[in-house]
């Protein structure tokens, strides 16, 4: 990746309209998932389109630490897997708390090895992240897991299919299920699943790799087991959501920006929500465009599950809303803690005020938790550059999406989320006439 060792920030001076082209890579929400998947195979497996991001490097560090070769190749587009040479069923302690994949290894581990040791979980800090769907799944399915202070300690002599049906369409669960289910014995029912598009990447992936699958109405998947699955090579995706952020780059700061790479079939929601605000698109078979001839108008969205306004949409979207001449009002109803970012842009000038009432027609499962699930954005209030700690991915794009609007300089830090998160975003943003800089962070204050 483009990045030093030493902590880094990054210093950003407005410019204006920003206006330009960007190509985006496969999905960050996909591609470990394909990684992982690739452990079920009993051949190597091929990914290509792959994001120069940081949880493609953990994760392919995690697969090397169970015994597995992993080959990248330079640049790091193309990844292969081979899973052949696994020799440990315990993903190492050091990675506890970097991200959210450890856990979908369990399954794969027990067909493999017979038993898993996965760390605990992490990721950004936008809510408890349960993994009580995670262990009832794979319990129904005939695992003994147990929940310890370090991780999950997981056995089984043979996972058999079962009839699931998640409390939450959940995203992780769902793919819990579906790389477990795919070499248990016998049918695998899955009810109340998630259906997002690098969900259904992820299935038709296994299908590739030989798995029996069928998707059927209602949020239902059907997972007859096989007794063994092959290598596979599959082209990943465009990310919708850094698709979505670049988009609103332009639109926050009065210019224009066509992304390039990502299919208008994932954007659907994005796009009609952006044109009731009144912005004007150019679309192609391959790249989207959007610009506004007039300022936007405010408005008032929910998130939800796909098809829905997706969660990792919200933080860019408050950042516009601030641009916005009236009140909006975002309603969260997938994590319970996606609001940290607000304190920033308030720093910076925003006038936003949080609730944890919902005001909102979805019924959420955190509305009466300790935190604020609303908030209202009154926009048209100028912004100042100032410095600002980054709290999660989405959060910390919303950030430098404010800092291009702003009067005067920003400075960011914990930028090792967004490099985490997003393929090469300095020099994305750069291309687009941005004036932004990587320094080493005691550089800030020297």
């Amino acid at each position: 990746m483009t990045q030093t060792n030493a902590p880094t920030a990054w210093i950003v001076d407005p410019v204006g309209p920003l206006r330009g082209d960007v190509e985006v890579r496969g999905s960050k929400n996909a591609v470990t998932k394909h990684l992982v998947a690739a452990m079920l195979g009993n051949a190597p497996s091929t990914i290509t389109n792959v994001p120069d991001i940081g949880d493609v490097a953990i994760t392919n560090s995690m697969l090397t630490a169970l015994g597995m070769e992993v080959e990248a190749s330079p640049g790091g587009t193309t990844v292969t897997v081979d899973p052949r040479t696994i020799s440990s069923s315990r993903v190492p302690v050091r990675f506890s708390g970097l991200n959210r994949i450890p856990i979908l290894m369990i399954g794969p581990l027990l067909h493999k090895v017979g038993e898993a040791f996965v760390p605990l979980v992490g990721g950004d800090d936008i809510g408890a992240r349960p993994v009580d769907f995670h262990v009832e799944a794979l319990t129904m399915m005939g695992a003994q897991v147990e929940v310890t202070s370090e991780g999950l300690e997981a056995k089984a002599a043979r996972l058999r299919g079962a009839h699931i049906t998640l409390p939450y369409p959940s995203v992780g669960a769902t793919e819990t299920v579906l790389l477990t289910a795919c070499l248990a014995e016998g049918r695998t029912v899955l009810d109340n699943a998630a259906l997002e598009p690098e969900v259904i990447e992820l299935a038709l992936f296994l299908q590739r790799m030989g798995a029996r699958i069928e998707m059927r109405p209602n949020r239902r998947y059907i997972i007859d087991g096989v007794e063994e699955l092959s290598g596979a090579s599959h082209h990943l995706k465009g990310d919708r959501l850094e698709t979505f952020s670049y988009l609103v780059a332009g639109l926050v700061t009065g210019g224009k920006v066509r992304v390039h790479g990502c299919s208008q079939d994932r954007l659907v929601t994005a796009i009609s929500t952006l044109a009731g605000m009144g912005a004007k698109f150019e679309i192609t078979d391959s790249s989207v465009a959007a610009w506004a001839d007039e300022p936007l108008r405010p408005t008032a969205i929910e998130t939800d599950t796909h098809p829905g306004f997706m969660t990792d949409w919200q933080s860019p979207m408050v950042a516009l809303m601030t641009q916005c001449d009236g009140l909006s009002v975002m309603y969260e109803t997938v994590y319970e803690n996606r609001f940290t970012y607000v304190p920033a842009l308030n720093k910076m000038g925003a006038q936003i005020e949080m609730f944890n009432q919902p005001l909102g027609s979805i019924d959420s499962r955190y509305v009466g938790s300790n935190y604020p699930c609303s908030v209202v954005v009154r926009g048209g209030a100028p912004l100042t550059g100032t410095r600002v700690d980054v709290p999660d991915i989405r959060g910390g794009f919303a950030y430098v999406l404010a800092a291009a609007a702003a009067e005067g300089r920003t400075e960011i830090t914990g930028t090792h989320h967004l490099d985490r998160g997003y393929n090469r975003p300095i020099e994305n943003f750069a291309g687009l006439g941005l004036d932004i800089t990587r320094v080493e962070l005691d550089e800030l204050d020297a």
